[in-house]
């Protein structure tokens, strides 16, 4: 596992947990408003956490913590992914897994063989818009829609989430992502928060009153619609 960065606790990264959060080093998007261009960008000169340092640290904490966070990057490009997943089960931890979706395969593996407690897989857009999100001329979103199709037929513990950009995002894509994840179990518009480790300057946050709007018109297509980081 290429490991490049940890956050050793955190209230916020799993629901209802205390976790640790490990960031995968490599993405096979560029998304303008990743806060973690160093992991997509630069991957290659980042220095690695040994996996044995991130193992002997969860073993430690057993008992304070009950989860760890596999984030990115993208995990699911993590050849090794599984194997080390099966080391953290074996510590009692549960374990959520942040992916975009581009990995259908190993997502069905990892939920069958109970690997991953919970999935959150990110929604770029509505997918006749995916590619200029993820900076592509063009994308083929058919995994994608493979991921999402799994999630939404399966019995698995999900949440899709969608980080909102004012350039991206209008009431069209809006409706087209309903329609897309009709049925979600939960879906979060989460408010974007501009910094210097994004990978585009100069994007701006959906405001207040258009991302109640967007809510709303979601809300007929998956009810658990909520918002994440608007002080609302």
């Amino acid at each position: 596992m290429n490991v490049s960065g940890i956050e050793k606790m955190s209230l916020v990264d799993y629901d209802g947990f205390v976790a640790s959060t490990i960031f995968t080093a490599g993405c096979n998007f560029r998304c303008g408003f990743c806060h973690n261009s160093p992991l997509v960008l630069d991957c290659k000169n980042l220095p690695i956490i040994p996996e044995e340092e991130v193992l002997a640290y969860l073993n430690k904490r057993k008992g304070i913590l009950d989860g760890l966070c596999i984030s990115g990057g993208e995990p699911t490009l993590q050849p090794d992914l599984k194997n080390f997943c099966e080391k953290v089960k074996a510590l009692g931890y549960k374990i959520k897994l942040d992916t975009n979706g581009t990995n259908p395969k190993l997502v069905k593996e990892l939920w069958k063989e109970k690997l991953i407690d919970y999935f959150a897989m990110d929604i770029k857009n509505d997918p006749s818009s995916y590619a200029q999100i993820i900076g592509f001329d063009k994308y083929d979103t058919s995994k994608i829609v493979e991921t999402v199709d799994f999630f939404l037929n399966n019995d698995v513990d999900y949440e899709f989430r969608t980080t909102l950009i004012s350039d991206f995002h209008k009431e069209d894509n809006i409706r087209k992502i309903g329609l897309f994840i009709k049925g979600a179990k939960k879906y979060f518009l989460q408010k974007f928060k501009d910094s210097e480790s994004c990978i585009k300057s100069h994007l701006c946050a959906v405001d207040e009153k258009t991302v109640l709007k967007f809510q709303n018109i979601l809300r007929e297509y998956i009810p658990n619609t909520y918002l994440r980081g608007y002080d609302l």
